[in-house]
């Protein structure tokens, strides 16, 4: 009888683990048949597409955002980094010629701006949430001045296509996601980058006492948020056909809900890139359905408010 009821306990605790580990994806699981259940226009490839193609710009920016919170660290300002990037593009592609080196230019000026962030929080001693809301402010300022306070339009083809155009019927902005979400996990999970972020966020004191640098890792993590701040500044402006100043306005917290729904602890040291992925799919795929059953936007944002909360509760009970 005692055997008995230990193998129903190792079962429970077993099925308790694997329900905790992939309750993610169970969710988005869950939140797609109950949408399908809905709406038959869900599961259609157009839209399905549309989805993945509305997402990228979000998983991209989650999954720098990642690096950054697996450390400890937060970053506010890669919807700032995200519109100056995007003007600067936006500027590039308005005079013409090959789109390449305006490209480049605007993911090396995505790269400085997370530096210049890295280094105030890494040398400057200045708590993260202090200076990516500096920042935040200072870089949407600088849009507005850059762009006189007007949107940047006029931008041609040689930039449109890549948000707009397909290739073997899938929109290039997922062929987008796959490289920066195959490159995120490659550098997390067998490099010994990637196990610094996680030693760094697990324990800064213990990880600096063992010889890493913590300095430059937490540097670094700010780099990739700005170069992935860059990537969605590019998509967003040729999707758009043109670069707004008010351009990726909020999109730091769905950015960071993306992560936190994903698994990945807000105290660092815990998660994972494909969970990231995972949790901006829910954001998508929440926003999508509610669109097809003709919610009001007002109540999206509860709605999504409500997910964030119970994802960001069920962080601190699994803890």
């Amino acid at each position: 009888m005692q055997s008995g009821l230990i193998r129903r306990y190792k079962m429970v605790n077993n099925l308790k683990n694997f329900l905790l580990k992939y309750i993610s994806l169970i969710g988005l699981l869950l939140l797609c048949l109950i949408i399908a259940m809905i709406s038959p226009r869900f599961l259609t490839v157009s839209n399905i597409l549309n989805v993945l193609t509305q997402v990228s710009v979000n998983a991209i920016l989650a999954i720098g955002m990642t690096f950054v919170i697996l450390t400890g660290g937060i970053d506010l300002s890669v919807g700032s980094v995200l519109a100056i990037t995007g003007a600067v593009v936006a500027t590039f592609a308005k005079a013409g010629g090959n789109i390449l080196p305006g490209a480049i230019v605007t993911i090396a000026l995505g790269a400085a701006i997370g530096l210049f962030n890295g280094l105030l929080v890494s040398k400057g001693k200045v708590q993260a949430f202090i200076v990516t809301l500096a920042t935040m402010t200072i870089f949407r300022g600088v849009t507005y001045v850059f762009t006189d306070g007007n949107p940047i339009s006029g931008l041609g083809d040689n930039i449109s296509f890549i948000g707009n155009k397909m290739l073997f019927g899938v929109p290039i902005p997922i062929y987008l996601i796959l490289i920066v979400l195959l490159i995120a996990w490659y550098t997390l999970t067998q490099t010994r980058f990637g196990r610094y972020v996680y030693a760094l966020g697990g324990n800064e004191d213990s990880a600096r006492l063992s010889g890493i640098n913590t300095n430059k890792i937490k540097t670094l993590v700010y780099v990739i948020s700005g170069i992935t701040a860059a990537i969605a500044g590019i998509i967003v402006t040729s999707r758009i056909g043109s670069a707004s100043p008010n351009a990726g306005t909020g999109f730091e917290l769905d950015a960071i809900a993306a992560v936190v729904l994903g698994g990945t602890s807000l105290a660092g040291g815990e998660g994972k890139i494909t969970g990231t992925i995972i949790g901006a799919l829910i954001i998508g795929v929440l926003n999508n359905g509610l669109n097809l059953m003709g919610v009001s936007p007002f109540y999206q944002s509860i709605a999504k408010g409500v997910v964030i909360l119970l994802a960001v509760l069920m962080d601190k009970k699994e803890k």
